[in-house]
């Protein structure tokens, strides 16, 4: 597995595990909607993540909620986002910086401002163009497993799976990761994402994080982002999500041994410090005669 991610000329180390601080510039995202809907606001909380340990900021305008997620035009995806971005990179020239969409227009916006990465929920279904544009930029792209509409990906509606679940998400997958190369997309700036709790029940998201080797064995860095998902919740009894870290740090961690590198998180905290320790001691496993 790629021990290493190229974004934008810059070669990031995944040696140790990467830790995405999660900002969401919405009024509704599933978790902390409207916390953060400020210019102000997102860059004071983008700071505490960094300041908490995370290497990377994920910045998305548009949520995916389980229940009655709402479309965004472009246009006022952008002007959530660009402004944040901009101050972003301005802040923390160090810090790798993503950003969180399905439009290629919003997309291009923000690299022109500083972002290091593109991260589309979709996979590149849902707009052809953003192909392209990565390719052109350089930049690093997540290519995560979802199915249907920014509405709907976060529902059951297409939670239908014959067999193991895995086996869908790794086809599909494949069917991006081979989109993304048509276009241009350098093997070295790809990351998979399996998409747990997008289109997926409880189990299904159980069984995924289980089978993350046969994600691994794609040959790409694969990253996770169970942070707070409706699975945690139901494994767990815990019903708010933000309440949901216990079992969040779990899922990470046992991820991590499952060759997972790259994690997608709201506390950054509890995660910087349960993977560092858990990867000391799986490198430790590794030295042994």
């Amino acid at each position: 597995m790629p021990l290493a991610w190229t974004t934008r000329g810059r070669l990031v180390s995944l040696e140790r595990p990467f830790i995405f601080g999660i900002v969401n510039v919405t009024p509704d995202s599933f978790s902390d909607g409207g916390r953060f809907f400020s210019v102000d606001a997102a860059v004071a909380h983008a700071a505490r993540l960094v300041a908490e340990g995370a290497d990377g900021l994920d910045v998305g305008g548009e949520s995916t909620r389980p229940q009655g997620a709402r479309p965004v035009a472009a246009d006022e995806e952008r002007e959530r986002i660009v402004p944040v971005l901009r101050e972003l990179r301005r802040r923390f020239p160090d810090t790798v910086i993503s950003v969180d969409t399905v439009k290629s227009e919003v997309a291009t916006a923000a690299l022109d401002v500083g972002a290091d990465v593109v991260n589309d929920v979709s996979g590149f279904r849902l707009d052809p163009r953003m192909g392209e544009i990565c390719a052109s930029e350089g930049c690093g792209v997540i290519l995560m497993h979802s199915r249907g509409t920014v509405s709907e990906m976060g529902t059951y509606l297409h939670a239908e799976y014959e067999g193991r679940a895995t086996d869908a998400v790794v086809r599909e997958l494949s069917e991006s990761v081979a989109g993304a190369r048509r276009a241009g997309v350098a093997d070295g700036a790809i990351v998979v994402d399996p998409g747990v709790g997008f289109a997926k029940r409880g189990a299904h998201s159980v069984e995924v994080l289980h089978d993350l080797p046969r994600l691994v064995a794609l040959g790409f860095p694969v990253l996770v982002g169970a942070s707070r998902k409706r699975f945690i919740g139901e494994l767990t009894g815990v019903k708010e999500p933000a309440d949901r870290v216990n079992g969040t740090v779990g899922a990470h961690v046992v991820a991590l041994t499952r060759g997972a590198r790259l994690f997608r998180v709201h506390d950054v905290r509890p995660h910087r410090e349960a993977l560092d320790v858990a990867h000391a001691v799986l490198a430790a496993a590794e030295r042994e005669p």
